[in-house]
């Protein structure tokens, strides 16, 4: 078991999340999230005042999966969150030592892969 966590541009937010479903990835959860990577600091105007915004707006995506849909969650977070510039985000997969789903008590991969699978 892993935990998928992909960190895109927020505007890509909805085609990654078409993406996870074409891809019949399940069971996620997406946070707003800040950070800096490798954009160019970028300066605003605010209230008159000039201001060099250091951190960047991201949209976060948390999926645990079984190892069967690993690739297929990568892929889908590639495929939506993509434009080819800088600052499209990261992928990091980590592993899972233990998943319990509350409802049923399930454990480990029975809990991690979608219900209707």
């Amino acid at each position: 078991m892993k935990l998928v966590i992909g960190i895109v541009r927020p505007e890509q937010a909805n085609d990654v999340l078409e993406s996870l479903y074409n891809s019949e990835v399940n069971g996620f959860s997406v946070s707003r999230v800040q950070g800096h990577g490798g954009e160019l600091d970028r300066v605003e105007t605010y209230r008159g005042t000039t201001v060099k915004m250091g951190l960047s707006e991201k949209v976060r995506f948390e999926i645990a999966v079984s190892d069967a849909f690993v690739d297929p969650a990568i892929e889908a977070l590639c495929e939506g969150g993509r434009t080819g510039e800088v600052g499209d985000g990261k992928i990091f997969v980590v592993p899972l030592e233990r998943v319990v789903r509350i409802r049923t008590g399930e454990t480990d991969d029975s809990a991690v892969t979608p219900v209707g699978a």
